[in-house]
């Protein structure tokens, strides 16, 4: 089971309206956090501050969380954003640690503590 952040689905389409997609599958509805038993409660909100794209079919936003956009584990708070045909959301970690992100001007987004398979 993962566990993290969903994103509302109203303003999930304000952000997609703002922010369109680059490629065909749309994803753009969670923000993935693993388990960490120091961490009780999950902040509520998060900002996003940076587009990543590789050109090839993978785009993600990344997101300020508690002031930072490092993850405990050493990656970078993001949201995959879309993707094109043969692209895999896992991805999009590799991306921004390989290709780095553009700043945009940030956006407050909610985050709603969730958990999913």
């Amino acid at each position: 089971m993962r566990r993290g952040w969903k994103l509302d689905p109203v303003e999930r389409a304000m952000l997609l309206a703002a922010l369109p997609a680059a490629y065909g599958e749309v994803v753009a509805d969670h923000v993935t956090c693993k388990p960490d038993p120091e961490r009780d409660l999950l902040p509520t909100f998060g900002e996003i501050v940076g587009v990543a794209d590789d050109g090839a079919g993978v785009q993600a936003l990344v997101v300020r969380i508690g002031g930072t956009t490092d993850r405990p584990d050493g990656s970078t708070w993001h949201i995959t954003w879309s993707l094109a045909e043969g692209r895999g959301a896992k991805e999009s970690n590799a991306v921004i640690a390989e290709r780095g992100w553009r700043e945009i001007e940030p956006r407050r987004v909610a985050l709603i503590p969730a958990a999913w398979d």
